[in-house]
């Protein structure tokens, strides 16, 4: 049995076309490049509090100052990377992402495809 996908007939939709074009792997090869390697490091951030959470209790609860502690410090540190990969992945996607995807948005409304 063939493992191979059937081949698009000619004559597809101006999507099924964009989506086959080069400016569109292009498009999804850079986000790619940029999302999956953010979410990994944000993924390995807070699996690494919730493991010191559940297995270095006494390390999480030393204190800094006052009644504040490792724990709480690294707790308000999630919202703070949270903020902050917003903030990157907007500025990044206002810079390098959305003028590509509008460009191919226009292909497909005007019928233009490469």
């Amino acid at each position: 049995m063939s493992t191979t996908p059937p081949a698009r007939p000619s004559g597809g939709t101006s999507y099924e076309e964009v989506q086959d074009s080069a400016e569109f792997a292009d498009l999804r090869r850079r986000f790619r490049r940029f999302v999956f390697p953010l979410t990994g490091l944000f993924l390995a951030w807070y699996f690494l509090y919730v493991i010191l959470s559940a297995y270095a209790p006494d390390f999480m609860s030393t204190k800094v100052f006052g009644n504040v502690n490792i724990g709480i410090i690294f707790g308000l540190l999630q919202f703070v990377s949270t903020f902050a990969i917003t903030m990157i992945y907007a500025r990044w996607a206002d810079r390098e992402f959305d003028p590509t995807a509008d460009r191919l948005r226009d292909h497909i409304e005007s019928g233009e495809v490469r």
